[in-house]
């Protein structure tokens, strides 16, 4: 029986997919349940598992877009499994031995050539079609630097389309250089950011965090955390999230998103936590953070992670959320603007900790201090909100004991 293997739809919204990268080749033997394929959406990348066992036939390249139900490959459920590839090996490769035979015709393909040559003094050589055109000009290149392939040389779109830009005389050493499609997440991501940008009032605001009393607490509870709660950790990031749903409750326009003339508010903080992926950006989702302990919060931060580092987050895992928070200090950066995470109205930066001279109490203390930032949709949320939500990230930050944790650390803590 020949199975037809078709894409299974990853999400509600989620209308094609594409093909990064088959796991198997055309004609292997598959078990089921085995991972044949990777397939890219424009939320997360996937695994597709093989449906059955047997010979599989791929219908589909490598970085085809394919459309949800649509069939990628064919699977004979009748074939038996081969004993081993040691007989079969010799059997495959002998008509390669042939190749050489069949190249000796193309050795006259070089006699051809001149009866090109007129060609380039064709009215149309070098004259490039209305979409090849259209593309030049996007890049800013001129025609005249183009060789076409087409027809009397004229230039065609995909001429176009593989066109570099000159970048100037070169004067020695590799100048290499290498064309790769982008995945569709990373695509999607792109379209998301520029559509941020164009088509919200995007302003950001500033502050800065004395951030001693965070790390007094997990300089004193954090190996009694690790220990008690299985080898997790005591970050930052759960005493970030604490701040941000606190926040949020006190500022809910912060917590709200645009929908045409409407506003649609949440008594719920869902927070999305950017991390870095080998696919790129992702940003899973903590649901109802404001519920969550510091132990929880942890815990589902770590586990969100993990997934994302494996390759293993699902489309669910980040979808939703009405606020975002951002780490740019992982890498170092001091500070930045960072872009609204749509259809949400806010996202919060946090960056690298720097121990800097800050006056406290009229003398001149060095403090370990972070830049913290809040870009807001001003179309949704006044100044008035957006400072006085950062102010009140900051105060939680800075006295966590008593505006985070009760007045009881350990507790808390669960300790």
């Amino acid at each position: 029986m020949i199975l037809e293997m078709k894409v299974p739809s990853p999400g509600e919204s989620i209308k094609e997919v594409e093909i990064a990268t088959w796991l198997v080749k055309d004609g292997d033997y598959v078990e089921k349940d085995q991972a044949i394929a990777e397939v890219d959406s424009d939320k997360a990348t996937l695994e597709l598992p093989a449906e059955m066992s047997g010979v599989i036939t791929l219908k589909a390249e490598e970085g085809d877009t394919v459309a949800v139900g649509a069939v990628v490959c064919l699977i004979d459920t009748d074939a038996a499994k081969p004993a081993g590839s040691g007989s079969a090996a010799p059997a495959a490769e002998a008509p390669k031995a042939e190749a050489p035979k069949a190249e000796a015709p193309k050795a006259e393909a070089p006699k051809a050539v001149p009866t090109q040559a007129p060609a380039a003094t064709s009215y149309a050589a070098g004259t490039p079609s209305p979409a090849a055109r259209k593309i030049l000009d996007e890049k800013n290149i001129a025609p005249a630097t183009v060789s076409g392939t087409g027809k009397g040389g004229r230039i065609t779109k995909e001429d176009a389309v593989n066109a570099v830009p000159s970048m100037g005389t070169p004067t020695g050493g590799s100048r290499g250089t290498e064309r790769t499609k982008l995945s569709m997440l990373r695509r999607k991501v792109a379209e998301r950011l520029v559509s941020a940008k164009n088509e919200t009032a995007m302003l950001t605001t500033f502050n800065e965090v004395n951030m001693t009393p965070i790390n007094q607490i997990r300089n004193e509870y954090k190996d009694a955390f690790k220990a008690k709660h299985g080898g997790l950790g005591l970050g930052f990031m759960s005493f970030f999230t604490k701040a941000v749903t606190r926040a949020l409750q006190l500022y809910p326009d912060v917590n709200s998103m645009m929908d045409g003339d409407y506003k649609i508010a949440y008594d719920f903080a869902d927070i999305s936590i950017a991390v870095s992926g080998p696919k790129g950006l992702m940003v899973p989702v903590v649901r109802n953070a404001e519920l969550l302990t510091f132990r929880g919060i942890e815990a589902e931060i770590k586990r969100l992670a993990l997934r994302a580092r494996d390759g293993q987050i699902t489309v669910d895992d980040m979808t939703g959320g009405t606020f975002t928070i951002t780490n740019g200090g992982v890498f170092g950066s001091m500070l930045s603007t960072p872009i609204i995470n749509p259809p949400q109205s806010g996202i919060l930066g946090m960056h690298n900790i720097i121990e800097r001279p800050i006056a406290v109490n009229g003398k001149v203390e060095i403090h370990p201090m972070m830049y913290v930032a809040l870009s807001y949709d001003h179309r949704i949320i006044d100044g008035r909100e957006s400072v006085g939500f950062l102010v009140a990230v900051k105060e939680a930050l800075e006295n966590p004991v008593e505006l985070l944790m009760n007045g009881d650390a350990k507790r808390a803590l669960e300790l």
